[in-house]
C-alpha cells in the first residue's frame, strides 16, 4: 500500500482544520459576544446568517463561494494582487470556504456560554473598578471556556469531514486541495478499496472521539454550574 498517497491528504486536511479553527476563534469571539449581549434590530438577522450553513445544502454554499472566489468575484480581485487569477481551487480558497461553512459550529457554543454569564457577576466586577478588557479576559473568558472547547472541537471536526463545499471550490488537486473526504471519494471511484477503508475507518474512529469529547466537556460544564 502506498502510504504517501494516504498521508498527503491527511496532513493537508489537518493543516486546513487547524487554520480554520484558529481563524474562527478570533472571528467568532467578538461576533458571539455581540450576538449574546448586543442590541439592535439586525442582531437576529446576523444570527440567522451565521446559522445558515447548518441548513444550506453544501453544494449550494459551495456554488456561491465558487462565484465569489472565482476570477469574476472579489476573490479574483484579491488574487490579482499577487498575480493569480482566482482564489478557487487553492488552499487559501479552502480556508475561506472552511471558515464560512464552519462559522456556526464556533459561534453558537460561544454565544450560549456568553449569554449564560449572569449580569450580576459582570456588575460586581465592574463595581470593583475592572475595565472592559479586564472583565473580558479575567471574567468572561474563563466562564466561556467550555464554549471554546466545544467550538474548537466541532469546528475542527466539521472541517475534517467537509465534502460538498470542498469539492465545489477546491476540486481534486493532489497536494493542494485533495483533502481526506475527496481522497476517500477518489479511491472508491478507482476501486482502491484498501486505501478507502483505511481513511474511512480512521474517520469513523475520529468521529467517535469528537462526539465523546464534546459530551464530556458538556457534562463537566453542567456539573460546574450546579
Amino acid at each position: 500500500m502506498d502510504f504517501n498517497a494516504l498521508m498527503a491528504p491527511i496532513s493537508l486536511t489537518i493543516s486546513l482544520a487547524l487554520c480554520v479553527t484558529a481563524i474562527l476563534v478570533v472571528i467568532g469571539t467578538p461576533l458571539a459576544l455581540w450576538l449574546a449581549h448586543g442590541r439592535g434590530v439586525g442582531k437576529e438577522a446576523v444570527g440567522a446568517l451565521v446559522t445558515m450553513p447548518l441548513v444550506l445544502p453544501p453544494t449550494v454554499l459551495g456554488f456561491y463561494l465558487l462565484l465569489a472566489l472565482g476570477p469574476n468575484g472579489p476573490g479574483g480581485w484579491l488574487a490579482g494582487l499577487w498575480g493569480a487569477r482566482t482564489l478557487a481551487f487553492s488552499f487559501a480558497g479552502l480556508v475561506i470556504g472552511g471558515v464560512v461553512g464552519s462559522l456556526p459550529f464556533m459561534v453558537q457554543p460561544l454565544r450560549n456560554c456568553f449569554a449564560a454569564i449572569e449580569s450580576e457577576v459582570m456588575e460586581a466586577a465592574a463595581t470593583l473598578g475592572a475595565s472592559r478588557l479586564h472583565l473580558f479576559f479575567r471574567v468572561m473568558l474563563p466562564l466561556a471556556r467550555p464554549g471554546y472547547l466545544v467550538g474548537a472541537i466541532m469546528t475542527f471536526a466539521h472541517t475534517i469531514g467537509e465534502f460538498g463545499v470542498v469539492l465545489m471550490i477546491g476540486g481534486n488537486i493532489p497536494g493542494e486541495t485533495k483533502v481526506l473526504s475527496i481522497a476517500i471519494y477518489d479511491f472508491v471511484e478507482r476501486l482502491e478499496w484498501d486505501k478507502a477503508h483505511v481513511l474511512a475507518g480512521g474517520m469513523v474512529f475520529f468521529a467517535f472521539v469528537v462526539v465523546f469529547a464534546t459530551l464530556m466537556v458538556n457534562r463537566r460544564a453542567n456539573v460546574a454550574l450546579r
